[in-house]
């Protein structure tokens, strides 16, 4: 009998659910995508309301996803695989959001897979297959795996130690330049007046102010990024060395996957909204992969982080 399987891409802003059924035919195993649905977001499980974030994340994107699906489908879950942000391979916090999502969706915790959204997305890009994928939005990650299933990861340590080549690291460093230009470190450029109008912010003390209120954190430098790349493309100096630095670090980070998987020649994936929307972040990346690593090829991806997970639940049920 077809089987009902879940498979989740949690974020920081909003969650996914996918359901689709599982046939098995013969040595081979189809999956028939039903319907997907959207719930809140989950924080750190480390942090104090990280744990009621996650279960209520899961069980609000999966109530989402079944109001869509007939009667004939509302069977019970057989398995659910989740790909969480800030669930880190192979550590206690993994443990314990298998316990958390088990407990949420009413599964046995053999029955529920959980690892971090970067290995969701590696295994929607390239299903089975090797290649390095590398996310950049409001932070950065590469990860990858080669023909024997080896994986390798670089970056991706949050925020506050690690956000080269990401869309906060790009806002961050456009303010900081900004404010050594308000105080005369750095000759003026159009840079300071596009930031300080984007923030609502008429002084360097006002900046400081605002960036260091409790709801800006990463996503308040982030939102700064686009203004930064379209200078760049202005042709804008400080912008550009900005850009092409973060850049350099993306392609720096698939070098450290591909190297230690020993892959000079790796497809590799860009995905994430800073890779997608900031055109000369893209631009610069491409060049100084070429130049880096001129073996490798880009790639679109196969499917996205929620088929990722749902082949991961499909392999619990074997």
């Amino acid at each position: 009998m077809p089987q009902l399987i879940a498979g989740f891409d949690a974020g920081q802003t909003h969650t996914r659910c996918r359901l689709a059924l599982v046939q098995a035919a013969d040595s081979s195993t189809r999956l028939e995508p039903l319907a997907e649905g959207s719930g809140s977001g989950v924080s750190h499980l480390a942090a104090a309301d990280g744990p009621a974030r996650f279960q209520a994340a899961l069980t609000s994107s999966l109530a989402a996803a079944r109001a869509q699906l007939s009667a004939s489908n509302l069977s019970p879950l057989a398995a659910a695989a989740v790909g969480a942000s800030g669930v880190e391979q192979g550590s206690e916090l993994q443990g314990r959001g298998q316990s958390l999502a088990a407990a949420a969706l009413g599964l046995a915790p053999a029955m529920v897979a959980v690892t971090g959204d970067e290995r969701t997305a590696l295994a929607g890009a390239f299903g089975a297959g090797a290649g390095v994928l590398v996310i950049s939005g409001t932070g950065a990650i590469a990860v990858g795996r080669d023909g024997a299933g080896h994986s390798h990861r670089c970056g991706g340590w949050g925020w506050l130690l690690d956000g080269a080549g990401s869309a906060m690291d790009i806002g961050r460093d456009g303010l900081a330049a900004s404010v050594a230009m308000a105080d005369g470190r750095r000759a003026e450029t159009p840079l300071r007046s596009a930031l300080w109008q984007a923030l609502g912010a008429d002084s360097a003390q006002a900046v400081k102010a605002a960036v260091v209120a409790s709801d800006f954190g990463a996503a308040g430098f982030a939102r700064l990024a686009p203004v930064v790349d379209r200078l760049a493309g202005a042709g804008d100096r400080e912008a550009f060395v900005i850009v092409r630095r973060s850049a350099t670090a993306l392609a720096e980070l698939v070098v450290g996957v591909a190297t230690a998987l020993a892959m000079p020649a790796a497809p590799v994936c860009p995905v994430g909204g800073a890779l997608t929307h900031l055109r000369q972040l893209r631009r610069h990346f491409e060049q100084s992969l070429q130049l880096s690593l001129p073996g490798a090829s880009l790639v679109s991806p196969s499917g996205d982080a929620c088929s990722g997970a749902l082949a991961l639940a499909a392999a619990l049920l074997d």
